[in-house]
């Protein structure tokens, strides 16, 4: 009998707890119902139990899986080093290999603080619980990003509606320049992606740029911080490509941390990352940006919303969609 009382009433808090939850939380938006958004900023409030912050031992961070894992970890082992030094506690590296991958990481607590791609953020936002703050930059604004329609210079191509009928690259179908801003604003150029020209999903900008170098794909649109990175590093030579199309800016890569870290803990590593001056190496990497510029995602990602909305969403629905077409794109590269 007391064995099934305590079935009962473990069964009973599995049940109340997220109904509860549900209806304690006055307004959250698109946000996953483990989150809320009470004072309307986009994005998660904190926990209003003290007991449910987060104060890990060792702090695990991570930066968008856009290139070579080994590279990026290598690019950021001295800030991850320093880091670790100024809020007095172990920081590791994470290396993750998908957005999705990254992502996910968050939303299990294996993540505490991590860099986003644009077109990924809304979704680390409202899935993971992801909070941005940082973006790189100087001391007098944060520095942008552009979509780039690249080709190889020795192809036929000098304008975007030559690309009728050619296979494209197109990144993730949740990359902010790598699918959605095409997407987006290639119509009113002449070129309906999916229409007038095949795409295929590279899973990443360097896969998009090395398979337009290799012949693979006849074009490809890529953010223009990760091709003039490739180029900074000698991946690739800039001279071998030519560039058909330039976008307006879009913020780049943002930090993120987790809802839930504890406050003074979530205090020290966003003024220890504000404080941050790169090194002459990684300030070279990130086109000459020489530290975290302070952002809202509120404001300075609002075009960046309104151009995911004109796909499925922004939600978890719109998430797990994403995420299927993403672990369908990897299946069919095997």
């Amino acid at each position: 009998m007391r064995a099934l009382m305590s079935l009962a009433l473990i069964t009973l808090a599995i049940v109340t707890i997220p109904a509860y939850a549900a209806d304690d939380c006055k307004y959250r938006g698109d946000l996953d119902t483990s989150y809320c958004d009470e004072d309307k900023d986009l994005v998660a409030d904190p926990p209003k139990n003290p007991s449910l912050f987060r104060n890990p031992e060792t702090i695990v961070f991570s930066f968008t899986p856009t290139e070579n894992p080994d590279l990026l970890e290598k690019m950021f082992a001295r800030f991850t080093k320093y880091l670790g030094q100024c809020i007095d506690k172990k920081v590791e590296y994470l290396k993750t290999y998908s957005y999705t991958e990254e992502i996910e990481a968050m939303r299990e607590g294996k993540l505490h603080v991590g860099a986003f791609a644009t077109g990924q953020a809304a979704f680390a936002v409202n899935v993971a619980g992801a909070v941005p703050f940082g973006v790189k930059g100087d001391s007098k604004r944060f520095h942008g990003y552009n979509l780039l329609f690249i080709v190889r210079k020795d192809s036929p191509y000098r304008k975007l509606t030559a690309l009728k009928g050619k296979t494209v690259a197109h990144v993730t179908s949740s990359s902010n320049s790598g699918h959605l801003a095409p997407m987006a604003l290639f119509p009113t150029l002449g070129l309906t992606p999916g229409k007038d020209y095949k795409i295929e999903f590279s899973g990443k900008h360097d896969e998009s740029v090395f398979g337009v170098l290799s012949g693979k794909y006849d074009g490809a649109p890529v953010a223009s911080d990760v091709f003039y990175r490739m180029a900074a590093q000698g991946r690739i030579k800039e001279e071998d490509f030519r560039i058909l199309y330039i976008s307006p800016a879009f913020p780049t890569d943002v930090l993120s941390y987790v809802y839930d870290l504890e406050p003074t803990l979530r205090d020290r590593v966003v003024k220890c990352t504000y404080d941050y001056r790169f090194e002459p190496e990684l300030k070279k990497a990130l086109a000459d940006a020489d530290r975290f510029y302070p952002v809202s995602y509120k404001k300075d990602w609002e075009l960046v919303r309104t151009v995911a909305a004109l796909g499925d969403g922004l939600d978890r629905k719109a998430y797990e969609a994403n995420k299927k077409r993403e672990e369908e794109a990897r299946n069919k590269k095997k």
